[in-house]
């Protein structure tokens, strides 16, 4: 599991003509259930997204494809996590080993 960081680097208005690419980005990768949660940062200084993926080279590959990183306004930090304890909602990402 991953948390990533966005941090913007670049005026509002640069931000917000990339938002709509941005949009279709998180889209897809929902829909390839990649990415569990995404939102902004307050104050608007960038975003998290929560990931669910085969590894970090892969979380980078896909940072890659983001119109915010082609466009370059904003900054990546990634942080793999093992959840060994979730809200009961939550329960199927718990670590393998923390199932038993």
């Amino acid at each position: 599991m991953f948390v990533i960081s966005i941090t913007y680097t670049k005026s509002a208005s640069e931000i917000d003509a990339l938002l709509t690419a941005h949009k279709q980005f998180l889209n897809e990768q929902y829909a390839d259930g990649v990415f569990l949660m995404s939102g902004r940062k307050v104050p608007r200084s960038g975003g998290i997204i929560i990931a669910d993926a085969t590894d970090r080279a892969e979380v980078e590959a896909i940072i890659e494809t983001d119109p915010f990183y082609i466009g370059g306004v904003a900054e990546y930090e990634i942080t793999e996590f093992v959840p060994s304890m979730t809200a009961e909602a939550l329960s199927v990402f718990r670590h393998i080993s923390d199932r038993n």
